[in-house]
Order: structure tokens, then C-alpha cells, then sequence
């Protein structure tokens, strides 16, 4: 299985691009983090990210959808994030990487999980703010250049995707696909 990874800012616009994927017949593996603030702000954790166990929960729960989806069959797999993201996200908030994910970081590298092909979904110019989303622009703008760094140090190649519509996004990068 081929597995491709979605990043880049909050706001950017890789869920629609995730959900048109799934729409055009691709598996999709959903992103964690906002399910994780979602949850954890309904148990009444209002800023769960400034928890030392954030990371941890979001890691666990990307692991988990990863090796669920696994066993599909399917050919392709768009994934909306992974665990470099999550350490990208450490990174920005000033969180130290876990032991735990530093293993999981460790296996997805020596497994090649991953295809060395990232999708990074570029900024587009501005953020709408939500309850799990609260970040100014520039602030997206710079956690963008975190996740930029931080996938090029793991050794991934970034593919840009410009902003556009979404139909146009997803053209541009299922036109990057192998030929199978």
C-alpha cells in the first residue's frame, strides 16, 4: 500500500481535500488532533494542547487509525497528518517529544510507513477560528514553517500544493500519483 501524507497549517484546507479524495474513491485516514481537542474540551478541558499529555493522546490515536487502516486493501492511502506532524506540533507548542513518540516516530521511519512524498496543503492567506482552532494567522504562518522543517529533517520531500479550489488541489495531486 501506498500511503501518502496530507500537512501544512491549520486552516489550509486538508480536510476538504481529504474528503474529496475519499469522495473520488481513495481510503482516507482522518486527522487526530482536532478529535482529540474536541474530546477533551467536552470532558472540560478548555486548552487541552497546553497539557503535557496532549501529544501523547494525539500520537496514540494517529497510531491507532493508522494500524486500523492498514488493512484495507486499497492501493492508495491519503493520510490527514501523521506523527511527524505531531512532532512538528510539539515543537511549536514547546512540548519536549515523548519516549512514545519518539518510537513512533522510529517506526514509521524504519518500516517506510510512509511514501517520502509529502502533500504540504499551503496557507490559504487567511484562518477562520474555531473552538479547536485557535490560532491567529500569523501563527499558522509560522507553525507552517515548523512542519515544513520538521518533515524535510525526516527526510521527506515536500510537494506544494497551491492554494485553489479544492477540485483544483486535488487535481494537482492526483496527477503526481504513480500510474499502477
Amino acid at each position: 500500500m501506498k500511503r501518502f501524507v496530507l500537512t501544512g497549517a491549520p486552516g489550509a484546507g486538508k480536510t476538504a481535500i481529504i474528503r474529496q479524495l475519499e469522495l473520488d474513491g481513495f481510503s482516507v485516514v482522518e486527522e487526530a488532533a482536532t478529535d482529540v481537542i474536541a474530546l477533551q474540551q467536552a470532558q472540560g478541558i478548555a486548552e487541552p494542547w497546553t497539557h503535557s499529555s496532549f501529544i501523547d493522546s494525539v500520537a496514540d490515536l494517529q497510531r491507532r487509525r493508522l494500524v486500523r487502516a492498514s488493512r484495507e486493501p486499497d492501493e492508495v492511502q491519503f493520510h490527514d497528518r501523521s506523527a511527524v506532524c505531531t512532532a512538528a506540533l510539539a515543537v511549536y507548542l514547546g512540548h519536549p517529544i515523548s519516549d512514545a513518540l519518539a518510537r513512533e516516530l522510529e517506526r514509521i521511519r524504519t518500516e517506510a510507513i510512509y511514501q517520502k512524498r509529502v502533500f504540504f496543503i499551503q496557507n490559504l492567506g487567511f484562518i477562520k477560528p474555531t473552538e479547536a482552532r485557535r490560532i491567529s494567522f500569523e501563527e499558522t504562518l509560522r507553525f507552517e514553517r515548523v512542519h515544513e522543517e520538521t518533515y524535510r529533517n525526516f527526510g521527506f520531500e515536500i510537494v506544494f500544493v497551491e492554494p485553489g479550489s479544492v477540485l483544483d488541489r486535488v487535481a494537482a495531486i492526483e496527477a503526481t500519483l504513480p500510474v499502477s
